[in-house]
């Protein structure tokens, strides 16, 4: 089969679409089919398009540049109906942008397509976000339930996800499928990936750190990581806060660490990618993220692939099932919750640790390997 991914933008450093684009059409690859990508990146959007195919492994058609926000470019448009006619079917990723209005239009009742909602659904930016809600409740009944109710399935990664999507919307008739989602995995020797790692932040040889892997964003729960760690980590603990601050609130963060003395303590990498990233996982002790909201996860299926231990929040989705298999730990989204996620790390035997490490792997091979996630997509098209 001929898959299309549409989605707003490949730029690794805007999060979870553009990761998932590019794990899946790896998974589209393995299951024997041919996919291509439509975005809506232009010449000045980051890096050029070859720069994406050599990402994501397949051709990209950049169809930008777009207008910032709405991101509206009739250039996808006219691409998408010049070519719709050359795939079997389509994979909308992400919502509240122009490239689900543009896929409708031309998709709807011509070739199946389904929409990926990566968390845009979630009623964590309701209430976080209420003047913001109100836009997108207008938009929604504009545009948004229309994109979603002609797809052949809206797609969940996890049974929470699917849950809670939409709530406080109207107009919701939308076939609602969980995907089962999660990484390749690493590949290659973990102590050269760890060295890998290591030779570009030396600083760490020897030393023992927690990581945080994600982006640099007041729903990752990153300052209170800083104020937890402070508080409870043992003296000879680092911390490594690895990923892009996209909104500035770094500069905040660094100057939070200095007020609560951790500064000299913390490591700040930004973005980690390939071979470093995996270094960076298999090195750690832990890998926390005490987020606000995670649809999915990526970085907890990575962590769970490196057997690493993921200390992680009640309001990552997957976080009861990782628990229940005994293959992580889950607390609540505030300090009291992040400091109990650290002390009760430390306080595991060498033991308990090693135990489970062996089932975050096992976790991770059972529920988040993406060997399957492209047949269930094709399921969902009405392709299989």
């Amino acid at each position: 089969m001929r898959i299309l991914h549409v989605v707003r933008t490949l730029n690794p450093t805007v999060g979870g679409p553009s990761e998932s684009v590019r794990m899946f059409v790896r998974a589209h690859q393995l299951a024997g089919n041919e996919v291509e990508v439509a975005s809506l990146d232009g010449p000045t959007d980051g890096p050029a398009a070859d720069a994406y195919e050599d990402r994501v492994g397949c051709r990209v058609h950049a169809c930008g540049p777009a207008r910032a926000n709405y991101f509206y470019s009739p250039r996808l448009d006219q691409w998408l109906s010049a070519n719709y006619q050359r795939f079997d079917g389509a994979i909308v990723n992400g919502i509240w942008q122009y490239h689900g209005v543009a896929a409708r239009r031309v998709l709807a009742g011509r070739k199946p397509y389904v929409v990926f909602a990566h968390g845009m659904l979630d009623p964590y930016f309701k209430n976080r976000y209420p003047l913001k809600h109100l836009k997108k409740l207008v938009y929604w009944v504009l545009q948004e339930h229309r994109n979603l109710n002609n797809a052949q399935a809206v797609c969940f990664t996890s049974e929470e996800e699917k849950r809670v999507a939409a709530e406080g919307f109207p107009l919701r008739s939308f076939r609602r499928v969980v995907v089962p989602y999660g990484t390749m995995g690493p590949s290659g020797d973990p102590e050269a990936l760890k060295r890998v790692f290591l030779a570009v932040w030396p600083q760490l040889q020897g030393q023992k750190y927690l990581l945080f892997l994600g982006r640099i964003h007041p729903k990752k729960g990153c300052d209170l990581l800083l104020e937890a760690f402070a508080k409870v980590a043992a003296p000879d603990l680092q911390l490594v806060m690895a990923g892009p601050d996209e909104t500035g609130w770094g500069s905040e963060l660094r100057r939070q660490a200095a007020g609560l003395g951790i500064a000299e303590r913390i490591t700040w990498t930004g973005m980690l990618t390939g071979d470093a990233k995996w270094g960076a996982l298999y090195g750690a002790e832990a890998f926390v993220l005490p987020s606000h909201q995670e649809n999915f996860g990526i970085a907890v299926a990575d962590a769970l692939a490196c057997g690493v231990i993921p200390l992680i929040s009640d309001k990552v989705n997957i976080a009861p099932d990782v628990a229940g298999d005994g293959a992580g730990l889950m607390e609540p989204d505030n300090l009291e919750g992040t400091i109990r996620l650290l002390s009760g790390f430390q306080g595991l035997t060498q033991e308990q640790r090693t135990a489970m490490r062996k089932q975050a792997l096992d976790c991770y091979r059972r529920r988040y390997a993406l060997d399957n996630a492209a047949q269930e997509v094709y399921k969902a098209l009405g392709l299989a």
